[in-house]
C-alpha cells in the first residue's frame, strides 16, 4: 500500500479517515529477535507513526527483521511519555495508526505506554497489541517456583527506606512475586528482601534471559543476597516465593539444628555458627543469638 504525506506526517492513501485511528501495543524481544511475532515486520512497515523508546534500538531491530519503516518515528521515553502522549492521542483521533516500541518486552509494563494507553481509552480510539516476549513470565517460567499465582511488582524503590516499607507490606502475599532490577542495585535489593521475608525464602535470580549469558542463580534470598556482592550484569529479573505460614521460622529451625549437630560432632558452636550463617547467606550474630536463647531455653 503507497503512503502519501499530509503536514509531514504519513497517511494511507492520501488522506486521514476521520473514524478514529489505531493504537498498536508491540511487543519487542528481551534478547532474541527471532523470537518475536511475525507481525511486528508487518506493523513497522504499515505504521504511520512508530513511537520508540529508543530509536536507535529500533532502527536495529528493524534492520534484523528486514523491515522498511516508512511512517515518521518518534522518540517516546520516560522523560517526554506525557507530552508525546497527547500528540500522539492527537493522531490517533485524526485516523493515524501508531505503533509503540519499548526497549524490551511489552509497552506500559515498567516502560512507556500506560499514559498513551489510557489517553487513547478515553478518546475511544481502537487498541490492541501484537503479543511478544516477557520478561516477567519467562522468568516465571524458568524460576522453578509456583506460576499458579503471581503478581508482578515492579522495580523496589531506590531509597532504603522506602524500599523496607514496600517490602515489609508485601511479607504477607502469599503468591509468588516478580520483580525487575538494576544490576549495581541487585546485591542491596537482595538483602533487603532478606530482611523483609527472611533468608530462608526461595527465590530466583534471572540474568539475560534469552541471551547468550542466561543465567539463573536459584537459593534463598540470603545466600542469594552474598552472591550478588562481588557484582552482577545485565538485565536482572527476580523472582521470589510467596508467603507461606510458619515457613520462615522452619527454616531458622532447620539452621539452628544443624549447627547442634555439627557442635554434637565436635566443632565449636562459634565456628559452625559461623560456617551454617555463610552458608545460609545471614548474619553471624542473628543465628548465634537464636542459637544461644534456644540452648538457654529449658
Amino acid at each position: 500500500m503507497q503512503k502519501h504525506r499530509l503536514m509531514g506526517i504519513p497517511c494511507h492513501n492520501g488522506q486521514v479517515t476521520g473514524d478514529g485511528g489505531r493504537l498498536v501495543l508491540a511487543g519487542a524481544p528481551i534478547g532474541q529477535a527471532g523470537d518475536v511475532s511475525p507481525r511486528l515486520r508487518e506493523a513497522l512497515e504499515d505504521a504511520d507513526v512508530v513511537a520508540a523508546e529508543d530509536t536507535r534500538r529500533l532502527r536495529r531491530l528493524a534492520a534484523e527483521l528486514g523491515a522498511e519503516i516508512t511512517g515518521r518515528v518518534v522518540s517516546y521515553y520516560d522523560q517526554n511519555e506525557a507530552g508525546r502522549a497527547r500528540e500522539l492521542v492527537e493522531l490517533l483521533r485524526e485516523g493515524r495508526t501508531v505503533v509503540v516500541i519499548t526497549d524490551a518486552g511489552m509497552p506500559g509494563v515498567s516502560d512507556p505506554g500506560y499514559r498513551l494507553t489510557n489517553l487513547a481509552v478515553e478518546a475511544g480510539v481502537t487498541v490492541t497489541a501484537l503479543p511478544g516476549p516477557s520478561a516477567v513470565t519467562t522468568a516465571l517460567a524458568v524460576s522453578g517456583l509456583p506460576s499458579d499465582r503471581f503478581c508482578f511488582e515492579g522495580f523496589p524503590p531506590r531509597k532504603p527506606g522506602e524500599r523496607a516499607r514496600r517490602l515489609a507490606a508485601l511479607a504477607g502475599e502469599e503468591r509468588t512475586m516478580v520483580f525487575f532490577e538494576a544490576p549495581h542495585r541487585l546485591a542491596s535489593s537482595l538483602t533487603a528482601m532478606a530482611e523483609a521475608f527472611g533468608p530462608g525464602r526461595a527465590a530466583a535470580v534471572c540474568r539475560e534471559l534469552t541471551k547468550t549469558y542466561e543465567e539463573v542463580r536459584r537459593g534463598g534470598l540470603g545466600e542469594l543476597a552474598a552472591w550478588a556482592e562481588g557484582g552482577v550484569k545485565g538485565e536482572i529479573t527476580v523472582v521470589v516465593a510467596g508467603h507461606v505460614a510458619g515457613a520462615e521460622e522452619q527454616d531458622m529451625d532447620a539452621l539452628v539444628a544443624q549447627v547442634d549437630r555439627m557442635v554434637a560432632e565436635g566443632t565449636q558452636r562459634k565456628l559452625a555458627v559461623a560456617e551454617v550463617a555463610k552458608g545460609a547467606g545471614i548474619p553471624k550474630r542473628e543465628l548465634y543469638d537464636l542459637v544461644h536463647r534456644r540452648s538457654a531455653t529449658p
